[in-house]
């Protein structure tokens, strides 16, 4: 009879995990025992957090759950920060650890990676199950998958202690449960439609929880005659169509375009602070009177709305089509004007990040189709606040919710593995590279098609002028960076280093590559 650790694998087959992304430990070993059988590809990570790191962003490219293998005690602390950015961010996650056996739990024996309370430490940030018996794994990979797909997405815990991962384990009796969406009420979805079929000027707010749905989402749009504000995690979903507005409604112009309309909708998105207010001024537009769609009841409840349904936003979009009429509201002059507006607030705001702009563009326009995997730097920023991909779901980064400096390199491996073929760029700072600079070699391991765009400042620029902006004396701001060409050496990656100018980028990344390689852009200083 197979062991739990070999049940585990073929559970985790039976649910249409391809990818694992670990680092083997004394406490993992016996879960790596039906891998060498099994068509699921593992892929070694340099850190924990990047083994995380990576399942995001392979869940994130892939639309599938990522599912990341870590040791007990440091393994799973060093995941945890990962486990932030994607419970920020709405990514379904499956962290799988170890912990140690059942007697010693909470024993304070000094075991190795030993926590007092592994499982309630996790519990504060996400779901965390725990495989007692054989007998229990079945069940509880239920209810991972329930938690991570059914409702709001996220990350979700599994651990299994040491003296279970050997046992014999029996077969499933009956087949994985599959998670539905979730129906918006039919009273609920009329009243909606009425309310938006009287409307003369109405906006659609697009979150992260639209991805997936760009043919609805430009098919309602069309039929409202309505500009669609995408936040970060949504962009590229209306790419190339004149009603998109592919700019931070933290913006005055996108605000003006909000507080006009009257009626707002809005589909899957959190309304949180990193979106609708990046400066943190408090001047968003009274939404109290939106239309409100979220998978996430809780989620509803945070902010007043007109009507709120809870509700899978794909499946709103595709019970709204039907019930609202086509109508003409100037949709298209609507959008053009509020990102015309949009880029000349940024340049107001900042002249500096306003011209990164065309940099971030000329990265999209050398490289067609691309996913743009992005850390905490600034060009970064300012494609947050004005920028347009031309692949739905092809931008996304660590600067919004959790904010995670790191994130880029390793959810890059795993963007590149969830959409194989596709070229990657992780757009990624200097000092956000020192967070994460293993996750090169893993890129190397798996030949994978990534240009580690490194934005060099030698600085944390962002932060020193935030300190400067405040008369607080800078410090801390400046380590020292990597040298570039013998750290891309060391890792065996082609290097270019190019100015900060579009034209010269443009160039370099034009040139073909085969696998991973590194561009350094010699950012001002």
């Amino acid at each position: 009879m197979a062991s739990v650790g070999e049940r585990l694998i073929r559970g985790l087959e039976a649910r249409g995990v391809e990818v694992v992304f670990g680092i083997p430990g004394v406490h993992t070993i016996e879960l790596y025992r039906g891998l060498a059988g099994s068509p699921i590809r593992h892929v070694t990570a340099r850190h924990e957090g990047g083994c995380a790191f990576m399942a995001d962003g392979y869940a994130r490219a892939s639309g599938k759950p990522g599912v990341a293998f870590v040791i007990t005690g440091p393994g799973l602390t060093n995941a945890l920060t990962a486990m932030g950015q994607s419970r920020e961010d709405s990514v379904p996650v499956l962290v799988i650890s170890g912990v140690n056996r059942r007697a010693s739990l909470g024993q304070g024996l000094g075991l190795l990676h030993e926590l007092p309370d592994q499982g309630g430490m996790v519990r504060t940030l996400c779901p965390s199950f725990q495989v007692t018996a054989p007998e229990t794994l079945e069940p509880v990979l239920n209810q991972a998958f329930a938690a991570m797909l059914s409702g709001r997405p996220g990350p979700v815990h599994v651990e299994i202690p040491t003296d279970v991962m050997a046992l014999e384990c029996p077969p499933p009796l009956t087949a994985p449960l599959a998670a539905g969406p979730r129906l918006p009420d039919p009273a609920m979805l009329a009243e909606a439609a009425d309310l938006l079929n009287r409307s003369r000027r109405p906006v659609i707010l697009a979150g992260g929880g639209v991805r997936g749905q760009s043919a609805g989402l430009r098919a309602l749009a069309a039929r409202l005659d309505a500009p669609v504000v995408q936040t970060v995690n949504a962009r590229g979903l209306m790419w190339g169509d004149p009603r998109s507005v592919a700019a931070s409604p933290s913006l005055p112009g996108v605000r003006a375009l909000i507080a006009d309309a009257d009626r707002i909708l809005a589909l899957g998105t959190e309304i949180g602070q990193t979106d609708y207010d990046m400066d943190v001024n408090g001047r968003m537009p009274d939404l109290s009177a939106m239309i409100r769609a979220d998978v996430c009841p809780e989620q509803l409840a945070r902010r007043p709305a007109r009507l709120a349904l809870a509700a899978d936003a794909g499946a709103v979009i595709a019970g709204l089509l039907p019930l609202v009429a086509a109508k003409s509201a100037e949709g298209a002059a609507r959008a053009a004007a509020a990102m015309a507006a949009a880029r000349r607030d940024l340049s107001g705001l900042s002249p500096r990040l306003s011209r990164m702009l065309p940099m971030v563009e000329a990265m999209r326009d050398a490289v067609p189709g691309a996913l743009i995997v992005g850390d905490s730097t600034q060009p970064v920023y300012a494609g947050n606040y004005v920028y347009d991909h031309d692949r739905a779901g092809g931008w996304f980064n660590a600067a919004t919710g959790f904010g995670s400096l790191g994130f880029g390199p390793g959810a890059a491996v795993g963007a590149a593995l969830g959409q194989p073929g596709v070229p990657v760029i992780c757009l990624v700072g200097d000092g956000g590279l020192q967070f994460s600079p293993g996750e090169l070699r893993s890129a190397v391991d798996e030949g994978l098609p990534i240009t580690f765009l490194v934005w060099n400042s030698a600085s944390y620029q962002e932060i020193a002028e935030a300190m400067e902006g405040v008369q607080i004396k800078v410090i801390g701001c400046h380590p020292s960076p990597l040298r570039m060409e013998p750290f891309a050496a060391a890792c065996d990656l082609p290097f270019q280093s190019v100015a900060n100018d579009p034209a010269e980028l443009s160039a370099a990344l034009r040139h073909p590559s085969k696998g991973p390689r590194m561009i350094e852009v010699r950012a001002p200083r």
